[in-house]
């Protein structure tokens, strides 16, 4: 995400920020090692096992894990005939994934005979990772999407003055809120739940899974004739970057204003 969103260098329009211009295509993409032992199972058996996976960071995408096609179970393969084409890389062919009853649908994706300039894909293919039971990098079990290793989670306790205000219903109030910078997206503020009217929020059905984070759980706040869902979140089992907002709740929807020392949050 670092590399290929927003005003970082790989992005389709880098920052005016710097005194440097890239001399080449708009989109654009960086081959790079895959430092860790990465593993894939589906119907109990294990699809993709590597230690020489490759990450595809690709203007405005998230980055995209390949492995050698030696690491995967090809046993396990059918050919499919989907096909799609990338103009920034080639043609590219699908397989489906079988495990007895099961089957994946098009779940293998690999460029055959790339375009030139993506020449490194030949010999790899790619898994989509929401086709699968569960990944691995090395012995954790992971969630969401493999870890880009230029994306980064900095949590920081803050005496500033945070507020939550909707619909002139003040919601939270405190100045030992905990500041969660992440990278490319905008500073969030997660508040102790003793410092938030918890009686103003119902449970959601709501999740959300961050491989950097955890699993998110929302609240929908409701007063009165007031209902926002899904208007604040909370981690209760963060991962470690992110431990320390354990019991603390983050609020960002249409209609629910954070202020911060009585500016509004950036």
């Amino acid at each position: 995400m670092t590399l290929t969103f927003g005003g970082g260098p790989l992005a389709t329009r880098p920052p005016e920020t710097a005194n440097y211009r890239v001399d080449g295509p708009a989109h654009r993409l960086l081959w790079q090692t895959f430092p860790r032992r990465v593993r894939a199972l589906f119907g109990g058996e294990t699809l993709l096992d590597s230690t020489r996976a490759k990450l595809l960071h690709e203007s405005n995408l998230l980055p995209q894990l390949y492995v050698p096609e030696a690491d995967l179970r090809t046993d396990l393969l059918e050919p499919s005939g989907h096909r799609t084409h990338c103009p920034f890389k080639g043609d590219a062919r699908y397989r489906t994934v079988r495990v007895g009853e099961r089957t994946a649908e098009d779940a293998v994706w690999s460029y055959p005979e790339p375009l030139d300039s993506a020449r490194w894909l030949a010999g790899h293919a790619a898994v989509y990772w929401e086709a699968m039971d569960a990944w691995f990098d090395e012995d954790e079990e992971v969630f969401g999407h493999v870890r880009d290793p230029y994306h980064r989670v900095d949590v920081r306790p803050t005496a500033r003055h945070v507020q939550v205000v909707a619909a002139g219903q003040p919601v939270a109030d405190s100045t030992r809120a905990m500041l969660l910078s992440e990278t490319g997206l905008p500073n969030r503020y997660y508040l102790p739940a003793a410092d938030v009217r918890t009686d103003l929020l119902e449970p959601s059905a709501t999740h959300s899974v961050c491989p950097y984070k955890g699993t998110a759980d929302y609240r929908t706040l409701a007063f009165g004739d007031t209902v926002i869902k899904d208007a604040a979140w909370s981690y209760p089992e963060p991962l470690d970057d992110a431990r320390r907002v354990a019991g603390h709740l983050c609020f960002l929807a249409d209609g629910v204003d954070v202020l911060v020392d009585g500016e509004p949050a950036g």
